[in-house]
């Protein structure tokens, strides 16, 4: 079989175009490849945001048990609070006791969740302000938080919590 520049050039010009463009067996041009991921993540989220739900109703019934719940129960959970970081979950509970007494002390908890996305198929980032309401004898307290949820045994739970 003879040497064919010119087929072997169009074939070396042809493989370099897809590289460049990113389109040999990808999505149309123009397309976003995340859509696919999108549409597979809204079950996730809407799971992620009902446990959201969940602690701030147990926070405002004064059940810190209930709002644990979502977060990972491991001596590797990672919580980034005023005070620095800690790790655990019985160490997290134990520090929202001492910070958080009683039923007035807690308030009312809401999130505004301004940013939720998928990090991979098992991980999703979060965004968000959190404001407890504490009537009039309290101050009331507001502020940001960032989020690393993990899907663990087929749900979603908080792996990560850098809260100011």
């Amino acid at each position: 079989m003879a040497y064919d520049s010119k087929k072997a050039g169009f074939l070396l010009v042809s493989v370099l175009m897809c590289i460049l463009c990113g389109s040999c067996g990808s999505a149309p041009l123009g397309a976003d490849p995340s859509m696919d991921a999108g549409v597979a993540f809204s079950e996730d989220s809407a799971r992620i945001l009902r446990r959201m739900a969940e602690q701030e109703e147990a926070w405002s019934s004064g059940d810190l048990n209930g709002f644990m719940e979502p977060y990972w129960r491991s001596d590797s959970l990672l919580f980034v609070g005023s005070r620095g970081p800690s790790r655990g979950w019985q160490v997290t509970l134990d520090n929202y006791r001492k910070s958080y007494p009683s039923a007035d002390a807690m308030g009312k908890l809401t999130f505004e969740v301004e940013d939720l996305e998928p990090a991979g198929t098992d991980h999703a980032l979060m965004l968000g302000k959190w404001h407890l309401a504490r009537g009039e004898e309290l101050d009331d307290l507001a502020g940001w938080f960032s989020l690393v949820w993990r899907r663990i045994n087929g749900d979603w739970v908080i792996i990560r919590d850098h809260s100011s």
